[in-house]
């Protein structure tokens, strides 16, 4: 078998375990076999989100190429532990889910801003200010989102499953675009940036995410929101999360974010559709509670 194969499998695998023992109480309880209330689920979620932060944002920075001599450069960290800090607070004391406050609408419209800049002003990123802007919002901000979309209910001890099943819905996506695509994908979506991606490819992965939310929405009505609405936005912007991060690559010359996962590079890598879906997502749910 070749080896970059059997690479890549591994490290998809420890990658989905990871995700996996993290997001559901698969974590917990198996920590529990060791010693009773070891670890809360709620802490181990945290911790993925954090080091997915962290990792994030340092691939960030090397991928951007900061002047070595620049100060912004050194500023990139402490802004994001300050920015994280607040939506660390609001998440232990479950302060997610009762209000939309001004510095929320503020920050989602931070993330768009420095889409629409990436795409269209690229050239404001080669300043180290730029760079330090567009680190703290690409990373700080979308992980610090996905703190509030789960729920944690400590009097009953439960953990509910919104970011597995965004996960999984994430990994499908991708899954059945790449193969519509590939038997079927003859227009090109964004041949500058992405050159194997499709319409059909994108089409297929719409259609394909929606009929599998359809039964994520059967079987677990206890979830947030109507997840037919979760998929079709996962499928509608995961695609984009993968356009942002390759257009990221582009534009400073870089192959791969990291090589933090054998045989699939780094966390951006990864994780660049679950960083635009994510905050999508909490903007959703937030709505959803005035409709």
């Amino acid at each position: 078998m070749d080896k970059n194969l059997i690479q890549r499998t591994f490290g998809g695998l420890l990658y989905a375990f990871v995700v996996i023992f993290c997001t559901t109480p698969l974590g917990s309880e198996m920590l529990g076999k060791i010693s009773p209330n070891l670890v809360q689920q709620q802490n181990l979620y945290y911790g993925l989100i954090t080091l997915f932060l962290f990792v994030g944002a340092w691939e960030c920075v090397k991928m951007m190429k900061f002047d070595p001599k620049s100060w912004e450069k050194w500023l990139v960290f402490p802004v994001i532990v300050l920015v994280f800090y607040r939506f660390s607070k609001r998440y232990f004391q479950h302060g997610f889910y009762f209000d939309f406050n001004l510095s929320e609408i503020l920050a989602l419209s931070l993330i768009l801003i420095a889409v629409i800049t990436l795409f269209r002003f690229p050239k404001e990123l080669y300043y180290d200010n730029g760079k330090l802007i567009f680190t703290v919002i690409y990373t700080a901000l979308p992980f610090g989102f996905a703190l509030g979309l789960p729920k944690f209910y400590s009097v009953e001890n439960t953990f509910t499953l919104e970011v597995f099943f965004l996960f999984i819905l994430i990994w499908s996506s991708d899954t059945f675009a790449y193969l519509t695509g590939r038997f079927l994908g003859k227009h090109k979506m964004a041949p500058k940036i992405s050159p194997k991606k499709t319409w059909e490819g994108f089409a297929g992965g719409v259609i394909l995410t929606l009929i599998l939310s359809f039964f994520v929405e059967k079987f677990h009505p206890d979830l947030r929101g109507n997840w037919m609405v979760v998929g079709f936005l996962v499928s509608v912007f995961a695609p984009l999360g993968d356009l942002v991060e390759s257009q990221l690559k582009r534009t400073f010359g870089v192959k791969d974010s990291g090589n933090i996962i054998p045989g699939h590079g780094g966390i951006l890598d990864r994780l660049d559709s679950f960083i635009i879906v994510a905050p999508v997502v909490y903007l959703y749910f937030i709505l959803e509670k005035f409709i």
